[in-house]
């Protein structure tokens, strides 16, 4: 039988695939002549923040892709409402090298705030996105079955509890930005360590 939603996997496989190239276009040396080795030294210790922004999300797109994935186990149907909000969700993925760019350059320094404000913010935006996505696909019987709906609902449930917590990260991020910025960091290595240990397929077969 044909998967529905083959399509629509390999698009989203793409799309993911370029935004976790695009992160790295955004280390870069800056065009000097340097005369000594100290100078390059230099010049790339300052390259440090943009590395570890560069990780971080590197590591968010790729846990957000083995949560797709996992996903799209759970389906065996789609429509086009479903289709759409799972582009807009793929949004939130392709403008992630912008404010990874902002973050690398600006969280250790004075004018963080904005940089985190708007990182934290498309954590937010994403998170909602899940949200609407995964109900959507509830709501228009779009599980492969009725284990898959209740491993879903778990999930929405979870979705919320980060929505907040990301909510809460941007709003803190106007005055504590490296605070924010290290509670974010925090929550996808919660949600590494969660995907790596999550059992749908028993789950599913239960």
């Amino acid at each position: 039988m044909e998967n529905p939603n083959a399509r629509l996997e390999v698009f989203c496989d793409g799309v993911f695939a370029i935004a976790i190239t695009l992160l790295i276009l955004e280390i870069k040396l800056p065009h000097e002549n340097y005369e000594t080795s100290a100078d390059l030294w230099k010049a790339l210790a300052h390259l440090v923040p943009s590395v570890l922004a560069f990780l971080l999300s590197f590591a968010i797109i790729s846990i957000t892709w083995v949560t797709h994935h996992n996903l799209f186990k759970l389906l065996d149907k789609t429509n086009p409402k479903f289709m759409y909000h799972n582009i807009y969700l793929l949004c939130t993925i392709v403008i992630l090298p912008f404010p990874t760019a902002m973050l690398g350059e600006y969280v250790f320094t004075a004018q963080a705030a904005p940089a985190v404000v708007l990182y934290c913010f498309v954590n937010l935006i994403q998170s909602l996105c899940w949200i609407l996505v995964q109900r959507i696909a509830l709501v228009n019987g779009l599980c492969i079955n009725n284990n898959a709906e209740k491993i879903l609902s778990g999930t929405i449930k979870n979705g919320w509890y980060a929505s907040f917590i990301y909510l809460i990260c941007t709003i803190a991020a106007f005055w504590f930005p490296l605070t924010a910025a290290c509670i974010i960091t925090a929550m996808w290595i919660f949600w590494y360590l969660l995907s790596i240990n999550l059992k749908n397929e028993k789950q599913l077969n239960n």
